[in-house]
């Protein structure tokens, strides 16, 4: 059963701006996540602006928003086919257990200039 549903967009320009100012990448991401895109030279931006949506979506499906837990605690990777996934730790991971949901599904997609994410929830 889907206990929640989120969607969200983010616009690319945003986290170029991040990366351009020294500390702001660090405080929305977590270390792997950002150690992932650094390779990535160009499109590190659109990479992480497709996580970053990922968090807001998780925050949307939760019915909460992110208020209470850290960005940092929600982190997206990529499985070994390249299927983006979500690892929830602290209370990004309580947030979820009260819910009762037990499973969350990601889907991403993005282009030059904007990311979505939209992420199920279900028990």
């Amino acid at each position: 059963m889907i206990v929640g549903l989120g969607v969200d967009i983010v616009h690319v320009s945003r986290i170029r701006h991040w990366l351009a100012n020294p500390g702001l990448v660090e405080r929305f991401f977590h270390p792997d996540e950002i150690a992932a895109v650094r390779g990535k030279g160009n499109s590190a931006a659109l990479s992480l602006a497709a996580r970053f949506a990922a968090k807001e979506a998780l925050g949307k499906a939760l019915g909460s928003g992110l208020a209470g837990m850290k960005l940092k605690e929600i982190q997206v990777i990529n499985n070994f086919n390249g299927k983006p996934d979500i690892l929830l730790y602290g209370d990004a991971l309580r947030r979820l257990e009260a819910t009762g949901g037990k499973k969350v599904h990601l889907s991403l997609t993005h282009e030059s200039e904007n990311a979505v994410a939209v992420v199920v929830i279900e028990d």
